[in-house]
């Protein structure tokens, strides 16, 4: 029997600002554009405006496809993307070629470009390497200690989620203003490390989507009402100076994401008997 493959939707490393909603494909789903990707865009120095609106280009769709909006072998029609995004081709394409160099995408002649699909195992073994190597950013931002400003925003990002999540569930839209929230403290944290080296590896791990396949698995309130908590418990660490305690709560952070995954599968495959259980995709 053909191993089965699932979608994910999580909130990990994905963040989503304030945003303006386009449809990218046609299909009548909505993409979040950022504010920054509008094509009214600058020139900023060092880059020319055409450069700047390939990237942000690229970031819409490497967001639709991390978040889950455009499925797993999907195709992506250059001609439709331009279309939608009211942007020329070019940055399309150029968008495009670069999703494909991260890996995020196939290209074949006479198709073109879609979305490529990561079996459950690759995302597994994403996490694990995530979690050390996330650990090791923790640790480093303990050992260098926290700027005033990345403190600043830490805190902000806490005292937001807290506000969030005070009513005991969510609401329409929670979870994307969450994604947000938990975005600022996992990229300030990595800044906060001050390695190139290890913020280039952490986001090699990026390139497999926490997203993959067209079964969807939401984490409920409670799991991400966990991860804050654990957010507090990694900033104390942080503050008070102490690496490891730091590196070890981080770890503990992103493999509890894994085991929840893995609870989430077991709880909907035996409400769905007929779908591949976690063993058959080689998670034990």
């Amino acid at each position: 029997m053909p191993k089965r493959r699932f979608m994910i939707i999580i909130m990990l490393e994905l963040p989503t600002r304030p945003s303006k909603v386009y449809s990218l494909i046609g299909k009548g789903r909505p993409i979040v554009m950022t504010d920054q990707a509008d094509r009214t865009m600058p020139e900023t120095a060092g880059g020319s405006r055409a450069g700047n609106r390939a990237l942000s280009v690229m970031d819409l769709i490497r967001e639709a496809i991390l978040g889950g909006t455009v499925g797993a072998g999907e195709r992506l029609n250059e001609v439709q993307l331009s279309r939608n995004l009211a942007v020329s081709r070019t940055p399309v394409r150029a968008a495009l070629q670069a999703l494909a160099g991260e890996g995020l995408l196939d290209y074949a002649p006479n198709r073109g470009f879609t979305v490529r699909e990561f079996p459950l195992p690759a995302i597994m073994d994403a996490y694990d390497i995530r979690a050390s190597l996330e650990g090791v950013a923790a640790r480093f931002a303990a050992e260098r200690g926290l700027r005033p400003e990345e403190n600043a925003v830490i805190e902000r990002s806490l005292a937001a989620g807290d506000k969030l999540l005070e009513r005991g569930s969510f609401e329409a839209g929670d979870l994307t203003i969450y994604r947000g929230i938990n975005g600022d403290f996992h990229d300030t944290l990595l800044a906060a490390a001050r390695n190139r080296m290890l913020g280039e590896m952490i986001r090699i791990c990026h390139h497999v989507p926490m997203s993959s396949s067209r079964n969807i698995v939401a984490f409920e309130y409670r799991d991400v009402r966990r991860r804050h908590d654990d957010h507090h418990r990694i900033h104390e660490a942080i503050v008070a100076r102490e690496p490891w305690r730091a590196e070890l709560l981080m770890r503990e952070h992103v493999s509890s994401i894994k085991a929840s995954l893995i609870r989430a599968l077991a709880e909907r495959n035996a409400d769905h008997p007929g779908e591949a259980r976690p063993a058959d995709a080689s998670m034990t």
